[in-house]
């Protein structure tokens, strides 16, 4: 291959899509990262919205979702996939890494980094299934063994961010409730353990104490995938294409649901998954 034909290779690299996916609207939280840090990517963006809410599935449920997921995204040609579900990094991440030969970056560990640089008492706010999986106390005592971490299980804060309830009274109850034991711990750091979650944060300000520091993960990680970009020389310098967003149910509820958070209201497109069976070190796509 000529240099010429090497430029011309790396470019058309550089100017593939990262994928980004979620159950539903929060991985848009990761996306507005994306758009401030790396103005210059194009994205792809799914939300699984037909299968949400993700948080109460089980592990091998999980797993089964981001194969059909990934295995589509590599059809697109993606150079990236940013897991914005905090529950598909906690349940799945290692296995798709060792499947897929694609960068594969998840919200837990760049989270857990960013919540010891602000204290030491951390509460996590999650879904049920990635409090369960102790994901975020494992990350957080590995990159600081002193911290003391305390993890609550929202089960109805992904429904009420997704149903465009968060104003409602009854989601201050929720959070109200949900909050308690982490404040009778004196936490001195919150970190959104779900994607959906910094949508409520006008509603968890008005609960938590002033000095309770807010960790979004979504920063960190796309930080994280800026460094990696550089390092496998894959960063995009040309002009984005449009973001292409695919959900699994019903495209005009996501469009109009996403406007709040986005600004103005996406082309959302229906897609179907290919039919994917699994086990480890194996992919067969099913037609």
């Amino acid at each position: 291959m000529t240099n010429d034909q090497l430029l011309t290779s790396r470019g058309e690299l550089q100017r593939r899509r990262i994928g980004v996916f979620d159950s539903g609207v929060g991985g848009l939280t990761v996306l507005r990262e994306l758009y401030r840090q790396l103005p210059n990517e194009s994205i792809l963006y799914f939300a699984d919205t037909a299968r949400l809410p993700y948080g109460i599935r089980s592990a091998n449920e999980i797993l089964q979702f981001g194969f059909e997921i990934l295995s589509w995204m590599v059809q697109q040609d993606v150079k990236m996939v940013v897991l914005a579900c905090n529950t598909s990094d906690a349940l799945a991440l290692e296995t798709l890494r060792n499947e897929f030969n694609i960068p594969i970056l998840g919200l837990i560990l760049p989270g857990a980094r960013a919540a010891v640089q602000e204290g030491r008492r951390i509460g996590v706010i999650a879904t049920p299934a990635t409090a369960a999986s102790n994901a975020y106390r494992r990350a957080i005592l590995e990159v600081e063994p002193t911290a003391q971490v305390w993890q609550v299980g929202c089960p109805e804060f992904v429904p009420l961010v997704e149903q465009n309830r968060v104003y409602e009274p009854y989601t201050a109850e929720v959070a109200s409730q949900y909050l308690m034991p982490l404040l009778q711990q004196r936490i001195d750091t919150l970190v959104y353990g779900c994607t959906h979650y910094p949508h409520l944060a006008p509603v968890l300000r008005q609960i938590l104490p002033s000095q309770v520091q807010l960790v979004d993960p979504a920063e960190y990680v796309v930080a994280a995938a800026a460094q990696e970009l550089d390092l496998l020389g894959l960063k995009n310098t040309s002009p984005p294409l449009p973001t292409q967003f695919c959900v699994s149910g019903c495209p005009q509820q996501f469009a109009k649901l996403s406007l709040q958070w986005l600004g103005c209201t996406p082309l959302v497109e229906k897609t179907h998954l290919p039919a994917v069976s699994f086990s480890p070190k194996l992919l067969e796509v099913v037609d």
